[in-house]
């Protein structure tokens, strides 16, 4: 039997929630530890990003899907594997657990709670960036739910760790997870006026990703509650 839905809510904000503090977090510490070497503290926030992931997904995968993306709670159900009504539940979670992780990280960190960022992520090369890192985001998950849909924790962390190197974004690949780093003067920041930019290229890259799938695996729909690990919601 599939999770009710307040259930699926919840894991959604926890595992947000939990991820933002993971990337703001670890971005915070690389930062302080690293001694100005920025390369170094970039590796950190990377290394805990994914390592977060895996568990995260793992561990709340089987009750909500682990989406913890608007990106990819559209895309789900633009294949039928989540219910359209459920959709604006889902992304609303997902946003308000993603800025109380930011506001976590502060606390434990002594920062105050909430600061806007002035790091400017802006320009043609941002967005293509952040388009391609959402764009092979689904593509791993939708090759992978396919047929290995097991291995796809460990293949969307892989995806995200690489990510945050090959592309000059760092990969965010993720409308919650922009909104809600927009809150936060450290190290893993992005500037509020940023953030549509950032966010149109995301939705832009998932979809391309989505339409490419559809018809590469015309079966798509069939795997589609698979995302991004098997959680038993009923199609509608």
């Amino acid at each position: 039997m599939s999770a009710t839905l307040p259930k699926r809510l919840t894991a959604e904000f926890t595992g947000t929630a939990l991820l933002l503090a993971a990337v703001v977090g670890s971005g915070i510490m690389g930062d302080r530890l690293s001694a100005g070497n920025v390369g170094l503290a970039l590796l950190a926030n990377t290394i805990a990003t994914g390592a977060a992931l895996v568990a995260l997904i793992l561990a709340f995968g089987s009750t909500s899907g682990a989406h913890f993306n608007p990106a990819v709670t559209v895309a789900d159900a633009s294949q039928g594997g989540l219910g359209w009504r459920d959709v604006p539940l889902y992304v609303l979670a997902q946003i308000a657990g993603a800025i109380l992780g930011v506001i976590l990280a502060h606390g434990m960190f002594g920062e105050n709670l909430v600061s806007f960022s002035r790091h400017v992520r802006s320009g043609p090369a941002q967005m293509l960036s952040e388009f391609v890192a959402t764009f092979g985001l689904l593509a791993v998950i939708w090759g992978c739910a396919r047929r290995r849909s097991e291995a796809v924790p460990f293949a969307v962390a892989a995806y995200i760790v690489a990510a945050y190197w090959f592309t000059a974004s760092t990969s965010f690949a993720n409308p919650a997870v922009t909104i809600a780093r927009s809150l936060t003067e450290t190290f893993a920041g992005i500037r509020p006026s940023d953030v549509p930019g950032f966010i149109a290229a995301q939705c832009a890259g998932a979809g391309v990703a989505t339409l490419l799938f559809r018809w590469l695996v015309p079966a798509l729909p069939d795997v589609s509650k698979d995302v991004v690990v098997p959680h038993g919601e009923p199609r509608r």
